[in-house]
């Protein structure tokens, strides 16, 4: 394989470099028209409140979140280990990331059910919706896991018995 001439590499790079540039541009044009609606629609107080929520959010996702999501990794890698398991390891961990995805965008829905003047702005039963999606998520893990069990088990005894390749 040639090498392309060095003119076609300068080319590419000042192709790319326009490319990112263009692509910087962009971004910074739409964050600067973000952060203008941002300061239109939102009242002094709020934007005091806006950073406190801010440094909530990361100090929450720092000191809960991810040691929450190491330790239930660790324990399933250590629970992994035995024989059989590391077939079900991502079933498990699918499961965990949907059951969890799921808990955070419902977490402000569940918190502000019933709050407020307006008793109509949230009217489902949001904790109740809540817990049938989480089943549903782990009903249908379970259902994977069978599955797989099963598959498993089933090809075992084809190779035990000497039924392989059509034998």
């Amino acid at each position: 394989m040639t090498k392309p001439p060095i003119g076609q590499l300068r080319s590419r790079l000042s192709a790319t470099i326009a490319v990112r540039t263009g692509l910087a541009v962009v971004g910074v044009g739409v964050g600067l028209w973000g952060l203008g609606l941002l300061l239109q629609s939102l009242s002094v107080d709020a934007l005091i409140r806006l950073p406190l929520w801010l440094a909530g959010a990361v100090i929450a996702n720092d000191f809960f979140l991810v040691p929450l999501t190491i330790s239930v990794g660790w324990m399933l890698a250590r629970w992994s280990i035995g024989p059989g398991h590391h077939r079900t390891v991502t079933t498990v961990r699918t499961m965990l990331l949907y059951a969890g995805i799921t808990t955070l965008v419902a977490i402000p829905l569940l918190l502000r059910q019933g709050k407020g003047v307006n008793p109509t702005v949230l009217p489902r039963n949001y904790l109740r919706d809540w817990l049938l999606l989480e089943a549903t998520i782990v009903l249908v893990g379970v259902l994977v896991a069978v599955v797989q069990g099963r598959r498993l088990t089933f090809r075992r005894s084809r190779a035990s018995s000497g039924d392989i390749g059509g034998r």
